[in-house]
């Protein structure tokens, strides 16, 4: 099976920029000539665009276009706690709204971020996470395959985290977070009940299992009125 056309845009693009063709802080072209030069519907290439941008690899500018992003300060936190864990230690009652779920090619930043072998699919989810009823936050997480393949659906969607450790005794270990500030576009808005261009934290986190294997690659989107990271030194 060969990767879904916007992936392997996405690839082009990022090594596009490993090469420096495009260097930090430039603008890359326009959505119409990049959709031109690949030879797909505009829809098709702002796919590609906005993986990127939820990589941190590109950064939109609102009437300027898109450019290289800077690197920006990462803090890493120790542990790796489950969004279920979090809800329910806050008192809430956690839930997930599941949007998309279907196995698929790696991207070549999934590869290389969950040290894939080659031929590996994953599975893709995207999913709406609740505390009572109210949307948190915004998923797209990424996992091999070869890791879910005796799990159901809804005991992967509902508490991965708690799935992996009840039925395959395996156990979160310690995970690196990037966390960057950004707006909610009109898609993402409607799923967590905000408006266009409200302030989110986004987040791309990779988790490894004790044993040093990384197991789950996420970017998510959080309202930023109803969450907060508290980092303890």
């Amino acid at each position: 099976m060969g990767s879904p056309v916007y992936i392997q845009i996405h690839n082009q693009l990022r090594e596009n920029i490993e090469n420096d063709k495009w260097r930090v802080g430039q603008k890359i072209p326009a959505e119409r000539e990049l959709a031109s030069q690949f030879n797909v519907s505009r829809m098709t290439l702002r796919q590609a665009i906005q993986a990127l941008v939820d990589e941190g690899i590109l950064e939109r500018r609102v009437g300027s276009g898109t450019f290289v992003a800077n690197r920006k300060v990462q803090e890493k936190m120790a542990g790796v706690t489950s969004f279920t864990e979090l809800m329910l230690a806050a008192g809430k009652t956690p839930s997930s709204k599941t949007i998309s779920y279907h196995l698929t090619v790696p991207s070549q930043t999934e590869i290389e971020k969950l040290k894939l072998p080659a031929g590996e699919q994953v599975l893709r989810m995207e999913r709406v996470r609740s505390g009572n009823d109210v949307p948190i936050c915004y998923e797209i997480a990424t996992v091999p395959a070869a890791l879910v393949k005796d799990f159901s659906r809804d005991e992967i969607t509902s508490s991965f985290y708690r799935t992996l450790e009840q039925k395959a005794h395996l156990y979160p270990g310690h995970a690196t977070q990037h966390i960057s500030a950004t707006k909610a576009t009109e898609r993402i808005a409607t799923y967590l009940d905000v408006k266009r261009g409200d302030p989110l934290l986004r987040m791309t986190q990779l988790s490894y299992l004790q044993d040093g294997r990384p197991f789950e690659y996420v970017h998510t989107q959080y309202v930023g009125s109803r969450f907060e990271f508290v980092l303890e030194k």
